[in-house]
């Protein structure tokens, strides 16, 4: 097929979307936040404990040097394909999305060190998106594997990501508040690259600076709400099944938002703007895939095709796994608007991309996928049956096989999901200037 569509082009697509994962770059983030809301300095006598986790970790804990004075230790934990290194810091590695050995060695290391602070010190987190996985902390008498069983039933579930880290909290040391725990009588201090839509806090990495989502008896209730409750293992049903007291008061921590998925909604529109008439539609498209389609190809066919429109969105959409192909999220969500798009006959020229900003989508090598009107017919003329992959969510072998998967490789920040549709127009793109707006 041709790179371009009339008047719309796959490479302005890419273009569009590398500006909002440069609008998330962590190290930049941090870098202005600073400007206004500074590290806080330990006591006297006291050090900086600077502890980074997530999959933006070496690039927020290397910027965070820069601007640390005095006597300090940094940690970073961030995922096995990030291969960056921090001078003057310890850099760990570790499982995502499924936890391994490696983060239950970091996990152990962050719990020693946050163990040891003092009341004069000053605990500095630095946290990004991939967290919950990266530093496992079982409670007692659940082990790695009944851990990494339950992230695989998560993942799975169709469940949002706040209702995940509600239960990933309840089984883990660390997460839902875990630090201010660990730390105290140390203060903590927290700058937050959010992958949450909304960006509740308490669920960016399953909050470790923050206060717990729930309770047990909530994360209880969600497991069985959800269809895995009798998939757990054993050792997770009985400690979900206790009836502890409530905890005390959490401590309170102070967490600081750097950057987020509508920051990176912002920049694309720019970018669009650009090009051609352009608006963000929603910067909260969540819920089961299936849905997410159906609403992109609505506002697809409600749009005026006068000229070219450039339609943004912003969110985090789930699958619910029923067969045993390879994909993820962009990469089903890409796929299922390109065949509600022909089944609701969205007329004439289109390129839709749907994308990690991590450069990670699902256990794949791709950040997504970009299709158009021709994906379908390509497919089905190298003996592919769409629909049939879908069903058993091989996404990511149906559009390897044509070409059409998102590689960007890991971009080493973290703020969700990115989606553009592209709308070739009747008239010329030089008719008048490109217009910018946003819905929401």
């Amino acid at each position: 097929m041709t790179e371009q569509a009339l008047d719309i082009k796959r490479t302005d697509a890419k273009a569009i979307f590398a500006e909002a994962v440069a609008a998330a770059d962590p190290a930049l983030a941090l870098r202005d936040k600073l400007i206004t809301s500074p590290f806080p300095p330990p006591q006297k006598g006291g050090r900086s404990i600077v502890i980074a986790v997530g999959k933006a970790a070496p690039a927020m804990l290397q910027e965070a040097l820069r601007h640390i004075r005095g006597d300090h230790t940094a940690i970073a934990v961030t995922h096995s394909d990030n291969r960056q290194d921090v001078p003057g810091a310890k850099v760990l590695r570790a499982g995502h999305p499924i936890p391994n050995e490696d983060g239950l060695q970091a996990g152990r290391q962050v719990i020693e060190l946050l163990s040891k602070a003092r009341a004069q010190d000053q605990v500095i987190a630095l946290i990004s998106g991939g967290g919950s996985a990266l530093i496992p902390a079982p409670v007692a008498g659940v082990g790695l594997a009944d851990k990494a069983r339950v992230n695989q039933l998560l993942l799975s579930s169709g469940l949002d990501i706040v209702r995940m880290n509600l239960i990933r909290q309840q089984l883990s040391q660390l997460k839902g508040g875990g630090f201010l725990r660990l730390a105290s009588p140390a203060p903590v201090t927290s700058y937050i690259l959010s992958d949450v839509i909304g960006d509740d806090l308490r669920a960016v990495a399953s909050g470790p600076t923050v206060s717990p989502i729930g309770s047990l008896a909530d994360a209880r209730r969600s497991c069985i709400e959800a269809g895995f409750w009798h998939q757990l293992p054993t050792s997770v049903r009985a400690f979900l099944d206790q009836s502890l007291p409530e905890p005390p008061t959490e401590r309170s921590g102070n967490n600081i938002l750097i950057g987020s998925n509508r920051f990176s909604l912002l920049a694309a529109l720019d970018r669009a703007a650009k090009i051609s008439d352009a608006k963000i539609v929603s910067d909260a498209l969540t819920g089961d895939v299936s849905d997410a389609a159906d609403a992109i190809v609505s506002a697809a066919l409600t749009a005026s095709r006068e000229r070219s429109t450039i339609l943004l969105f912003g969110g985090e959409t789930t699958v619910r796994l029923t067969g045993t192909g390879l994909g993820g999220r962009n990469q089903e969500l890409a796929l299922r608007f390109a065949l509600q798009a022909r089944a609701r006959h969205l007329e004439g020229n289109w390129i839709f991309l749907s994308g990690g900003t991590d450069g990670r989508d699902g256990p794949t090598p791709a950040a997504g996928a970009i299709v158009d009107m021709t994906t379908l017919s390509r497919m089905q003329a190298r003996g592919g049956d769409p629909q049939k992959m879908l069903s058993n969510n091989d996404s990511h072998t149906a559009l390897s096989a044509v070409g059409d998967l998102l590689l960007t490789k890991a971009t080493g920040t973290n703020v969700a999901d990115i989606q553009i549709l592209m709308l070739s127009g009747t008239s010329s793109l030089s008719a008048r200037p490109a217009m910018a707006t946003s819905e929401v």
